[in-house]
């Protein structure tokens, strides 16, 4: 599993590191630019967000059909120019483009996908374990790297050259070490076809994930300005409280994780992290003094942390083979959306009432966001067989249709199998293999 992996990991990485590594410092250097407002700074860390937003799903059913590798290297080529553009930029307008083109390579999706495709279902977790660890650390590195290139190496443009270069490395990782995802042959039922708005599992997750993500901008809005403008922290000892946070909700991961897809146990992790989020935020809220404040901000990642890991993987079991692309299209584009609503409409409040109250507004959310994830439906009753093309007849694998528990089958051509998804509470893989032997 790690050999497949690790590639679509570092590319991901890569992507994500190129993203970040701007944030410390894009603020100030597109302040000092000419008819720059405190609006259009705004507007230019958030906007990638809006991008990636609208062509997640595009990219998502893109992949559907020409490929998964063929689209992430049309996202990375996109990706390479918006960082030229932004690197070459010399007003707000040119910088603005340049981060809009950064989000509109929205591959995220796409590479997520392509790991739900080349590693077996009960292995997933894992996988997106990995991924979201390592996405962590390319955060916390890039918390870093950002000010002190940018300080010692010809200033914010070279980030963007910088990250231009990144994404065409990550174009040859892709062709020399990525492999083929396995190829699908499926066979559904009218019934089967693109109704993911219908799906009230799917909806939930698509829920759960766009407020993960604005409560995560939200947290990164507010720590900075908290720490310097409240407790008189300087900007250079930011990483101070980033690197221990994310350090101690990466070591989070791993066990919700293995929890969470050994046990069954996927609303039990959920939860948590939701309980972990509302503490956070009424320990901010209530915080006097800088140690409670960043006592909140700990207990903020390791919430987040605990839920990161099992998210796509979670969604991606909602969804059957032939709409796994679209179905963490939408999941992502949800994801992105509220990313830019944390900050956007976090930023709008913090103006007119205080950070107290904005806390305690999280907290009567996470309690009814609690209350819908309990109505989840656990797919941990969800069994999988595979079944060699060889030991069965080929003529009645129609007839997995009408076996009751049968949730989804499909051929892998690429290893000579039929898979079949089903209900262990109402079928078991003795009858599924009696039914086309």
């Amino acid at each position: 599993m790690f050999k497949k992996i690790l590639p679509l990991n570092l590319i991901i990485s890569l992507r994500m590191f190129g993203l970040f590594i701007v944030l410390p410092v894009l603020s100030i250097y597109a302040l000092n630019m000419p008819n720059s407002s405190h609006t259009m700074v705004g507007i230019i860390i958030g906007g990638y967000a809006i991008t990636q937003m609208l062509f997640q799903v595009p990219f998502g059913s893109l992949s559907d059909k020409i490929g998964r590798k063929k689209t992430i290297i049309i996202g990375l080529v996109i990706f390479a120019v918006g960082s030229l553009v932004a690197g070459l930029a010399d007003n707000v307008y040119m910088l603005l483009l340049g981060r809009l083109l950064q989000g509109a390579g929205a591959i995220g999706s796409v590479i997520t996908a392509t790991i739900s495709d080349v590693v077996r279902e009960e292995e997933r977790g894992k996988a997106m374990a990995i991924m979201g660890g390592s996405i962590g650390m390319a955060f916390a590195l890039s918390m870093v790297a950002g000010p002190t290139i940018a300080a010692h190496f010809g200033g914010v443009p070279t980030l963007f050259f910088l990250v231009a270069a990144l994404a065409l490395i990550s174009i040859v990782i892709l062709l020399k070490s990525v492999p083929n995802p396995p190829t699908i042959k499926h066979t559904y039922l009218e019934s089967d076809k693109f109704k993911l708005f219908e799906n009230a599992n799917l909806m939930k997750m698509n829920i759960t994930n766009m407020l993960v993500k604005g409560f995560m901008t939200f947290a990164f809005m507010i720590i900075p300005i908290v720490l310097t403008k409240t407790y008189g922290w300087d900007k250079a000892e930011l990483y101070k409280i980033y690197l221990p946070s994310m350090i101690v909700g990466i070591l989070a991961m791993g066990p919700a994780a293995m929890i969470a897809e050994k046990k069954g146990k996927y609303k039990l992790i959920l939860l948590l992290g939701i309980l972990f989020l509302a503490i956070s935020y009424l320990v901010i809220g209530l915080s006097h003094d800088y140690k409670m404040f960043v006592a909140g901000i700990i207990i903020f990642f390791i919430g987040f942390n605990l839920q990161e890991p099992i998210l796509q993987s979670l969604a991606s079991k909602y969804a059957k083979v032939h709409q796994r692309g679209k179905v963490l299209g939408i999941f992502n584009s949800f994801g992105y959306f509220g990313t830019f609503i944390g900050g956007f409409v976090g930023g709008m409040l913090l103006d007119v009432v205080s950070l107290s109250a904005v806390a305690y507004g999280i907290i009567v959310l996470c309690i009814v966001w609690a209350v819908m994830v309990y109505t989840l439906d656990n797919p941990a009753k969800t069994k999988i067989a595979y079944i060699h093309l060889d030991d069965t007849d080929h003529a009645k694998h129609a007839d997995l249709h009408n076996i009751e528990g049968v949730v989804e089958w499909y051929i892998n051509d690429t290893e000579s199998l039929v898979i079949v998804k089903y209900d262990e509470t109402l079928s078991n893989e003795e009858s599924v293999r009696e039914a086309i032997k």
